[in-house]
């Protein structure tokens, strides 16, 4: 599968996340004489703002996962230019590295057949030049591949927000035209 495919939603699903799919209200008063609902719209717009605020987290979430991976993928496709540059190197070379946030140090680095990848978790390992270069290659592949579900996941969810939200207003207007024809009726 190419970078630049999705790959297949799990079964029976919408999403790659598991994003539960909100239900359009077609027929408000049907809707609201459903047992669960008792006729009650506070109880019903209590339910879709509790709906609302999980898809707001799982928005937030997703948007947090989206930006990290975009700041991955760069970081991997200079990882793997500097294997080449590694890999051509025949003599020392002089190159400045940074240490911390806008502190550089000046280096001698002499050829190599290896190289120290940061996995993480505290965790740093050498590796051959190919081998490496395999690794961060399979590594930007599984984030693009990942960005692209994520995007996938953040429009499904962009829908059911606005979904949700269409809801709670339908909700709302079916409570303020019942209160209504309650008063119009009672001054009769």
């Amino acid at each position: 599968m190419s970078s630049s495919e999705l790959p297949p939603l799990p079964e029976n699903e919408k999403t790659y996340a598991g994003i539960p799919e909100a239900v359009f209200v077609e027929d408000v008063d049907s809707f609201m004489a459903l047992s669960e609902n008792e006729n009650s719209a506070d109880k019903v717009l209590r339910r879709l703002d509790e709906q609302h605020s999980k898809y707001k987290l799982m928005e937030y979430n997703i948007s947090a996962r989206r930006r990290k991976l975009k700041f991955q993928i760069p970081d991997l496709l200079k990882s793997i230019e500097m294997i080449d540059i590694l890999r051509e190197q025949n003599e020392d070379r002089a190159t400045q590295f940074l240490l911390s946030e806008q502190v550089f140090l000046k280096a001698t680095v002499p050829p190599t057949k290896t190289v120290c990848l940061w996995l993480g978790a505290n965790v740093m390992l050498e590796y051959p030049l190919d081998e490496a270069e395999v690794l961060l290659k399979q590594n930007k592949e599984s984030a693009e591949t990942n960005l692209k579900c994520l995007e996938h996941d953040q429009d499904f969810l962009r829908d059911q927000l606005t979904t949700t939200e269409v809801n709670m207003a339908r909700v709302y207007n079916w409570d303020v035209k019942r209160r209504q024809s309650g008063l119009v009726s009672a001054k009769k």
